[in-house]
Parts: C-alpha cells; structure tokens; sequence
C-alpha cells in the first residue's frame, strides 16, 4: 500500500514537473519568435541586409549537380542548421537559381 501510494506521488510529481517544463519553453519560443521579429523590423528600417553564411558556394554546387541531400547536410554543417531550416534554405537556392536560369 505504502509503495502505491509513493508511485503515485512520483507520477504526480513527474507529470507536473514536465507541464511546468512545456508550459515555460512555449512562453520561451514565443518570446524569441517575438524578438527576432522586432530584430527583423530593425535591421530593415537601418537598410542592413543579412549577410549571407560562408561555405555556401558548396552548397550551390551540388545543387548545380542535382544532390540535393548532400547539400542540406553541407548547408547544416555550414551554418549549423537544424534540418527544417537547411532544407526551406537549400529549397529556397534552389528555386533562386531556378529563377535566374
């Protein structure tokens, strides 16, 4: 009886411990996605344009090569990337060479 009633004390505790823990890094995504905003509106009111990240000359060429793989893995090794974002940026070379061809 004793063992139950602590199990279900460290479930409770656990349970609420990793709602806290969601509920606080929600607020933290919403606060960074708030600041990057403002960061955005900032740097396009002083006309500053985000200078782009070395090492993609290599990503272009094995774009230019059709490996598209290869380059969201050069683009993430590059910039440090998680994979959505160095996929939507290498898709997004692609499409802007696409563009000027």
């Amino acid at each position: 009886m004793n063992t139950l009633v602590l199990l279900l004390a460290v479930l409770a505790c656990a349970a609420w411990t990793a709602s806290t823990v969601t509920l606080r890094t929600k607020a933290l995504e919403r606060r960074a996605e708030r600041l990057e905003r403002r960061l955005g509106l900032v740097l396009d009111h002083l006309g500053i344009e985000e200078p782009e990240p070395a090492g993609l000359e290599g990503v272009r060429a094995l774009l230019r090569e059709g490996r598209t793989i290869e380059a969201i893995k050069a683009y993430r090794a590059a910039t440090g990337a998680d994979l959505a974002e160095a996929k939507r940026a290498v898709e997004e070379l692609a499409q802007s060479r696409a563009g000027r061809v």
